[in-house]
């Protein structure tokens, strides 16, 4: 969990509203903690949100599943929990 105040779903208006609700999951509708750190300044979480889909579409070569195990790699790497 972040050590850094951020708002929730329920507290977020105008611009990190609409942010919230383009990476908010279609399927859980849940919002990842990655996403809510950045509700102190909403062009941060669109310019996140924007380089996140620039890496995960961007290699036509590689399936999302793909581009996901690297992540997961990267992280494990770094000593990132994520």
């Amino acid at each position: 969990m972040a050590w850094i105040d951020t708002k929730g779903l329920e507290e977020a208006e105008g611009e990190l509203k609409e942010h919230f609700r383009r990476v908010t999951d279609p399927q859980t509708g849940e919002l990842d903690n990655i996403m809510s750190i950045h509700s102190a300044h909403p062009p941060g979480l669109g310019a996140h949100f924007e380089l996140y889909k620039a890496v995960m579409r961007g290699t036509p070569t590689l399936r999302k599943l793909e581009r996901e195990m690297i992540g997961v790699v990267v992280s494990v790497e770094n000593g990132c929990h994520y």
